[in-house]
């Protein structure tokens, strides 16, 4: 669930079988006057575009109940819910939701459409906001898919560690000792600090340093736990790793920080 706001009007986002859909009923308290979607449904022009959509998207259309609530558009007399509409033709383009969220919604192509009704002014700002947010949840998207990259990096890292630093008769706590040791001098070589530290200094923030980290650092720290890991099966000394890992930290985070300053010049 998400929340875009057009011309002052909030207006709510859902996820529904992977397709966006969008609620109308938020949308429609931007009309001038008393309104209702059940007005915008009753129109014929509406019901041929769903109709169309249906066709194209939805293979349990019920063509014939829909032939028969169309023919009935004009008509002073006429008026369908969105609960019946649905219902009898088994249309997917519309949803009725109850409970906190509660309202229809159409998915985003149909949604679209009912923007245009309220007025063209509304459509355009509905369709920019709608891209907006889409934007923002692709960043959110990167940088989460980054982080599961270091994640399994870490795996790699924590193997090497435990060929070729931890002996077998260490304890389960000497061995979780010596993987925080090593987990910091990832730390040190890129943040310049350790988890500890960065918890002692940052006692009101959840998580941990990694996951305050840019994508850049992500970036970075998935690179720097594949070099560590053949360090490691190399037998360099940790404080030897600390500092190579360190000038790769710098080197890195300098190219990548340009080729940022590239994209934001073009």
């Amino acid at each position: 669930m998400a929340k875009i706001t057009v011309k002052d009007t909030e207006v709510t986002v859902i996820q529904i079988n992977n397709e966006d859909y969008i609620c109308i009923t938020d949308m429609i308290k931007a009309k001038d006057g008393e309104f209702f979607v059940a007005d915008w449904l009753r129109n014929r022009n509406t019901l041929e575009y769903i109709g169309i959509w249906e066709q194209v998207y939805n293979p349990d259309f019920n063509y014939g109940e829909f032939a028969i609530i169309k023919n009935q558009a004009g008509l002073n007399r006429f008026k369908v819910s969105v609960k019946e509409f649905v219902e009898k033709t088994h249309a997917i383009c519309l949803q009725a939701k109850a409970g906190r969220y509660g309202g229809t919604y159409a998915h985003k192509d149909i949604a679209f459409e009912f923007a245009l009704w309220i007025s063209p002014e509304f459509k355009i700002y509905v369709v920019k906001e709608f891209q907006r947010l889409k934007e923002q949840e692709q960043k959110s998207l990167g940088w989460s898919a980054k982080r599961e990259l270091a994640k399994i990096n870490y795996h790699i890292h924590t193997d090497a560690i435990k060929q070729h630093l931890i002996p077998p008769a260490l304890t389960p706590q000497q061995t979780s000792t010596i993987y925080a040791s090593e987990a910091d001098v990832l730390n040190v070589a890129l943040f310049g600090i350790t988890a500890a530290e960065w918890r002692k200094a940052n006692p009101n923030l959840k998580g941990n340093i990694r996951d305050y980290a840019t994508i850049n650092e992500l970036i970075c720290l998935s690179n720097m736990e594949n070099i560590n890991a053949v360090l490691i099966s190399e037998g360099l000394p940790q404080h030897e790793r600390l500092i190579k890992l360190n000038q790769i930290a710098i080197q890195q985070m300098s190219v990548l920080q340009g080729v940022e300053s590239r994209k934001l010049l073009h």
